[in-house]
């Protein structure tokens, strides 16, 4: 038997975003974290991609959206909790076997784990980076774009 491996990823909404109705890819490159992390994605060898968004939950990427101005980092840990059980059902659906999360700390920490119980294997590369060393990594890894 043949299993067939289907390998996601997730990046995060931003604060930073446009100010009137678009596709949800579009809504959030006005970030430069957000454009550059979508680039390398666009490089990389995964099924599909999506957003993750403290309002919408799992987006993708060509929903359209409307702006918002909600945050996980201002919702308490049982209001995230929550986000996450809902996206985490969401994500279910997708038959996926591996996910790859471009993402900040709140918005893997409650998602993860139930992830993890349905045998989904969860990486986030640019963990334990700021910033600066993540738009550092992100330069030196996008093709195309100059590294140093």
């Amino acid at each position: 038997m043949v299993c067939k491996i289907s390998k996601i990823a997730l990046v995060s909404c931003t604060k930073v975003k446009q100010n009137f109705l678009c596709e949800a890819q579009t809504m959030y490159n006005k970030s430069a974290l957000f454009s550059k992390v979508t680039q390398l994605i666009r490089q990389c060898e995964y099924t599909d991609w999506y957003i993750l968004s403290a309002k919408y939950g799992l987006i993708e990427k060509d929903e359209l959206i409307e702006p918002y101005d909600i945050t996980l980092n201002n919702m308490k840990s049982d209001e995230r909790k929550a986000w996450a059980k809902e996206v985490a059902k969401n994500i279910l659906t997708l038959d996926v076997s591996h996910i790859d999360f471009y993402t900040g700390q709140k918005y893997r920490q409650y998602l993860i784990p139930i992830l993890k119980l349905n045998e989904i294997t969860c990486v986030a590369p640019l963990e334990g980076l700021g910033i600066g060393e993540q738009l550092k990594y992100l330069n030196e890894n996008n093709r195309g774009t100059k590294s140093k």
